[in-house]
């Protein structure tokens, strides 16, 4: 059973949050600001915190949680998504952010997606069919081949497949993989998408689409 942690201002808005995810079988904790999120936690354990943008210190929040090293999972709710307001949350160490209109469903898929993405970078291994990502080695294995890739390759390859159909800009690439502070262009992004292309040409398992004038996503056959 997940625990989810809700923090923001509105109470009538943390009510509707419990019940949309006590209804899908989450353990569910509110908080009516990170001050009192980060006390909460002290003593709750939480796999994943949903925090409201509006009316609330969600970025000192979040970076008050990477700051102390903490892992947690945190899915940022805006009330309207702005390039500024979306690379301050990412800065401050969100994970997600959700810009208004959602609905009920679309957050779920989040959850869900966030969830599932952390459960694969615990166990540190994807399998697909025949084929196994190994994290901790760079290896690629397919039955008894082995393919050790570069590192930067690599985690291209584990970001994609960690999260399939999920469409990824290159920037979120670039931040994730290369770092917000490289000097490398997006191209960086192009060549290394071309590079894993022709290296898993003609496996069945996975492969890789470009999304014009967006970015890139992973699709698994098996």
């Amino acid at each position: 059973m997940f625990h989810i942690l809700v923090a923001g201002h509105n109470k009538a808005w943390r009510q509707k949050m419990r019940d949309l995810l006590e209804a899908e079988h989450y353990t569910v904790a509110l908080a009516a600001n990170g001050e009192a999120a980060m006390a909460l936690m002290e003593g709750w354990h939480a796999d994943l915190a949903i925090v409201s943008q509006s009316g609330m210190d969600a970025l000192e929040f979040t970076s008050s949680l990477r700051e102390a090293g903490s892992m947690l999972i945190v899915l940022m709710l805006a009330d309207q998504e702005s390039p500024a307001d979306r690379k301050s949350a990412f800065r401050a160490g969100v994970d997600d952010f959700l810009p208004a209109p959602f609905d009920g469903e679309e957050l779920l898929l989040h959850i869900r997606a966030l969830l599932r993405r952390a459960k694969v970078e615990q166990e540190r291994k994807i399998v697909l069919g025949c084929v196994t990502l190994d994290y901790d080695t760079f290896t690629v294995w397919r039955e008894n081949e082995a393919h050790i890739l570069p590192q930067k390759e690599f985690l291209l390859l584990f970001k994609l497949l960690s999260n399939p159909d999920k469409v990824f800009t290159r920037l979120d690439l670039m931040d994730e993989i290369w770092g917000a502070e490289s000097n490398s262009g997006w191209e960086t992004v192009t060549v290394h998408i071309a590079r894993l292309r022709k290296r898993f040409h003609g496996w069945p398992e996975f492969s890789f689409l470009s999304v014009r004038g967006v970015g890139y996503k992973a699709v698994k056959m098996c």
